[in-house]
């Protein structure tokens, strides 16, 4: 099973380079027994199994991070730039397809997506499939673990700040541009704090983050360019934090000294655990002699932008660790891989497979 994975890794695929490994993926998928598979104007890699109206979409992403992780084998895992996040799932899903496509029942279709562009914030791929497709019921591939079932995510919004004026001499006792950026950063932290002050668990909480700030001057002009990225609960969305960073900065006598940017906007989502296609995980999970885990996860994925648009059950699920997405030592133990092939085998065919 390891080796669609690590001939996958080996194809570098940042946000925006998602060709090859597309092509790569479609010619795997025609290969694997699919009825048909192609690269759609997206540019995601589409495989499906089956003609019947009733579908099941595996949602996965193609592109990763940047930065090369050597691909090898040592003590019986695989290391290499997405065996983790989220080639592992995405190579899961086709492995557990293929294995399927004798018994889909007439009136079932299952599509395996490997989207573009979800690691750029972008969503790109995500967004397109979701005006293409109305499924019965979603997988999003984003590790989970083997024993783990993905049941929301938190929502997000970046804030791009720009602060400039004349440059000053730094004897005159006002703020730099830098402070007045931290100012902002400092603004957004005391919100969170507040807001988080009585909420324990952390999908439940504002969670902001300095991720860059840069200054500089020719002599004439002084700026500071910062990034805040927020992640947001369900009860706080992206269009009220928005409003909130607006009022602050329009009440300040030094308001045109700023300009502020917003992107990568998505809402938190959360599906239900009382599902069919949830049920289904469950047993399968039990089968493999493991004990399901229900999970919420802090980040964001492609599970929000179909969430809202599709509104039908939903879960995230694929081998691997989370808390090695983007990491260095990026790695997926292979009996674990394994494990989550048979997981997706034994729970789809107890979806749509006749009998």
């Amino acid at each position: 099973m390891i080796e669609l994975l690590e001939r996958c890794v080996r194809i570098p695929s940042p946000s925006g380079q998602e060709r090859e490994v597309a092509e790569f993926l479609c010619d795997e998928m025609r290969r694997r027994r699919f009825d048909r598979a192609w690269i759609d104007p997206a540019g995601n890699a589409i495989g499906v199994i089956g003609a019947g109206r009733r579908q099941i979409m595996l949602l996965g992403h193609m592109d990763t991070v940047g930065g090369h992780v050597p691909v090898h084998y040592e003590d019986g895992r695989l290391y290499g730039r997405g065996t983790v996040d989220a080639k592992g799932p995405l190579c899961a899903f086709i492995l557990a397809a293929e294995a399927l496509a004798t018994e889909i029942a007439p009136e079932w279709q299952i599509v395996v997506a490997g989207a573009v562009e979800e690691e750029a914030a972008t969503s790109k791929g995500a967004r397109f499939i979701a005006t293409q497709y109305r499924p019965e019921m979603c997988i999003i591939g984003e590790p989970s673990g083997a024993e783990g079932i993905t049941l929301g995510y938190k929502g997000r919004l970046l804030i791009h700040a720009h602060v400039e004026r004349a440059s000053q001499h730094t004897a005159i006792p006002q703020p730099s541009v830098s402070e007045l950026a931290v100012a902002l950063w400092n603004h957004i932290r005391a919100l969170a704090d507040d807001w988080n002050a009585d909420k324990p668990k952390a999908f439940d909480q504002l969670l902001p983050s300095l991720r860059k700030i840069q200054s500089g001057d020719d002599g004439l002009r002084e700026w500071c360019d910062m990034l805040i990225g927020v992640r947001l609960p369900l009860e706080f969305g992206p269009e009220a934090l928005q409003q909130q960073v607006e009022f602050w900065r329009s009440g300040r006598a030094d308001a045109d000294y700023f300009e502020l940017r917003f992107s990568g906007a998505e809402p938190a989502w959360r599906a239900s655990r009382d599902t069919p296609l949830a049920r289904a995980f469950v047993d399968a999970i039990r089968a493999e002699r493991m004990r399901p885990v229900f999970k919420l996860k802090t980040g964001t994925a492609d599970f929000n932008v179909v969430g809202p648009i599709w509104n039908c059950p939903l879960i995230a699920y694929g081998p691997g660790d989370s808390s090695l997405d983007h990491t260095p030592h990026e790695h997926v133990a292979v009996d674990e891989f394994e494990k989550a092939v048979r997981v997706l085998v034994a729970a789809l065919r107890s979806l749509v497979a006749t009998g």
